[in-house]
């Protein structure tokens, strides 16, 4: 049975389209600059146009989550970008908006704001956001926890594992299992520093051997989790969230330096994640996304037509 979830009172997989969560960040740090929006009007715009071009979900960050991102802000900080961002959404919209910290106080401050669902990538490390996901009566998308993980060069096993945990974590103390989404956090742990051209030149080698080694570089991990994220909603029994929209692993095949240059790489992989069943794709490029989401699901009916003659 294909997995199935309500994120935010959005029907996610199952037969349901795959859907179009858009990305606005309050965060000057974030890795893609020109994502970061800094005052009301900023912001609203890019909702509206988000809107427009048919995102089902917002997702509202004040802090980037990066394990290896070296910066980092208090709660009170991460707070104050994001409260009066999300009550102001919340109040001028009707679409679901999203908060995505790893922090419970945080989780709190937009529940009460309005957002209906937390999307933390740490996987509940801070458990308290469970209960916040619980008293709130909040969908969660749950990512993998860095200490889930003993390296960044985890295997696709080894989140899926991590996943598992944080789950059951969530169940345990009584969310409901149709409010939970998962998210491999592709693209999530790469580090930082420049491509090696031997790098390039070791890549397949290393996907021959990703099998027999317990750890792989962290870009093979990305791509490996891409080619397996129908697997990974197999057996979780949970629906992905997928985002790889302008991430680093996506320069090893194309050379393009900076997140302003990888569009159409983001484009490719986020058809590839559709086409292996991803549930929800977590992109900045909303209207392309869409358009390319769109014309795959026709492709898909009339290939289920043809199937029926």
């Amino acid at each position: 049975m294909e997995p199935y979830a309500e994120l935010g009172g959005i029907k996610i997989g199952k037969n349901h389209p795959t859907r179009i969560m858009g990305v606005i960040n309050v965060s000057p740090e974030s890795f893609f600059k020109h994502s970061v929006r800094q005052s009301e009007r900023e912001v609203l715009d890019a909702v509206e146009h988000m809107i427009e071009n048919g995102a089902d979900i917002l997702d509202i960050g004040g802090r980037s989550t990066a394990p290896y991102h070296t910066s980092t802000i208090t709660v009170e900080e991460e707070i104050k970008r994001t409260k009066h961002i999300v009550e102001l959404l919340t109040e001028t919209f009707t679409i679901p908006v999203s908060i995505d910290t790893t922090r419970a106080e945080v989780a709190e401050y937009a529940a009460k704001a309005g957002a209906t669902i937390v999307n933390d990538v740490y996987g509940f490390e801070d458990e308290r956001i469970v209960e916040v996901v619980r008293e709130y009566s909040m969908s969660a998308v749950v990512g993998v926890s860095p200490s889930k993980v003993e390296t960044v060069k985890a295997t696709v096993e080894e989140t899926v594992e991590a996943l598992k945990s944080s789950l059951a974590k969530a169940v345990e103390k009584g969310v409901e299992i149709k409010k939970l989404a998962v998210d491999p956090c592709i693209g999530f742990y790469g580090e930082r520093g420049e491509y090696r051209e031997e790098d390039v030149k070791r890549f397949l080698t290393e996907l021959e051997q990703a099998e027999t080694t317990p750890t792989v570089p962290w870009y093979v991990r990305d791509f490996l989790l891409l080619a397996s994220i129908d697997k990974v909603q197999k057996a979780l029994g949970r629906p992905a969230v997928v985002g790889v929209s302008r991430k680093s692993f996506l320069r090893l095949p194309t050379s393009r330096r900076k997140p302003e240059e990888r569009l159409y790489a983001s484009l490719a992989a986020e058809v590839y994640a559709v086409l292996k069943g991803a549930a929800v794709i977590r992109t900045h490029n909303v209207r392309e996304t869409r358009d390319v989401a769109k014309v795959i699901e026709w492709i898909k009916l009339t290939e289920e037509k043809l199937a029926e003659r």
